[in-house]
């Protein structure tokens, strides 16, 4: 028996994910599915040992026993007896309980009967007509703070697939490849949905959008839409986390006086904040609760406005005698 390196049959590396396994496998199916090359026995058992291939490595369980073993399986395994249209293989490492399996004709390799039983062939075969749910599909969307803060709807066009109205999903039409499709089973489609934007979203956040994805395999349900948000930046805040922050100029007199200054909100609403007198510049304030909504779960963050003072330019003569005023009974020498 021949050591049947399954990575290397689909294509992939060893320490492939389960996601790239599968799109491995599907686009090498369809490539030596018999229904698209007839006749071709070539192709017919390379279609076979793709789907033993995936059989055993799209299987955690059998996947580790597999990799385990490795190609070193042959010392694993030693002949025992056999005859006919039958051989047994005795499991060394075991009690030498011996396992018995027909090789007659089932269309998979003594390797793989050898590891892991007939009932992997039977399970192998019932993969094939197995219903699998489509792909998910990420879609990257951008909003802005003000979406972001009060939450609202967008309308999409979608691209994805969706099973071939002609052949059925099956790839051809009259033992021939179907001509709607090219064999594929599936065609293009585009869709306009329309999608809520909860508040609260934030880089990174994804919006799911079931059975807006991928169509199934073998009647199996679509897969999903996720929108993948990003949050475009506003000039006018800067946002750590759920938390907001923003600058709010304030008159000099006011910071020195006291007394009521506008805070702006994403929303476009503002919030009155009453400062102390002799405010000092850069001295932040916090409005509980009036940040970014929490998108999961009650309440929101806080908005900190930090205080900037602005200093009176183009004085009259009468504000400029004032400022004088103010120096001398400061101690403060000024200058013509």
């Amino acid at each position: 028996m021949d050591y049947k390196d399954y990575y290397k049959i689909l294509g992939v590396a060893r320490g492939a994910s389960t996601d790239d396994i599968k799109k491995a496998f599907r686009k090498l199916a369809r490539k030596y599915h018999p229904d698209v090359n007839p006749g071709d026995k070539k192709a017919e058992e390379r279609f076979k040992e793709i789907n033993e291939a995936y059989e055993v490595l799209s299987d955690p369980d059998k996947r580790r026993k597999y990799d385990t073993l490795g190609p070193n399986w042959q010392e694993q395994f030693s002949p025992f007896a056999g005859a006919g249209t039958r051989r047994s293989y005795q499991y060394s490492g075991g009690r030498g309980v011996p396992f018995d399996f027909e090789t007659n004709g089932t269309g998979f390799s003594d390797f793989f009967e050898a590891l892991f039983g007939r009932s992997g062939v039977a399970g192998t075969r019932s993969s094939n007509m197995r219903r699998r749910a489509g792909e998910n599909i990420d879609q990257p969307v951008e909003v802005t703070l003000h979406e972001a803060y009060v939450g609202g709807s967008r309308t999409f066009n979608i691209q994805s697939t969706e099973e071939c109205p002609t052949c059925k999903g099956t790839g051809e039409v009259g033992n021939r490849v179907c001509p709607t499709c090219n064999g594929q089973g599936t065609v293009p489609r585009n869709k306009r949905i329309q999608v809520k934007i909860p508040a609260g979203v934030d880089n990174g956040s994804k919006i799911r959008v079931a059975g807006e994805g991928q169509p199934g395999i073998g009647g199996g349900p679509r897969g999903d839409l996720f929108l993948v948000i990003s949050v475009k930046p506003d000039p006018r805040f800067e946002r750590k986390g759920d938390d907001l922050y923003t600058d709010v100029q304030v008159e000099l007199v006011k910071a020195m006086l006291g007394g009521e200054v506008p805070v702006p909100t994403p929303d476009g609403r503002r919030l009155v904040l009453t400062i102390p007198p002799e405010t000092q510049n850069d001295r932040t304030f916090r409005l509980a609760n009036k940040g970014m909504p929490h998108l999961r779960g009650d309440g929101s963050g806080n908005l900190y406005a930090r205080m900037k003072v602005l200093l009176p330019m183009h004085l009259s003569s009468e504000e400029r005698e004032l400022f004088e005023k103010l120096a001398r009974s400061r101690g403060v020498e000024v200058h013509p």
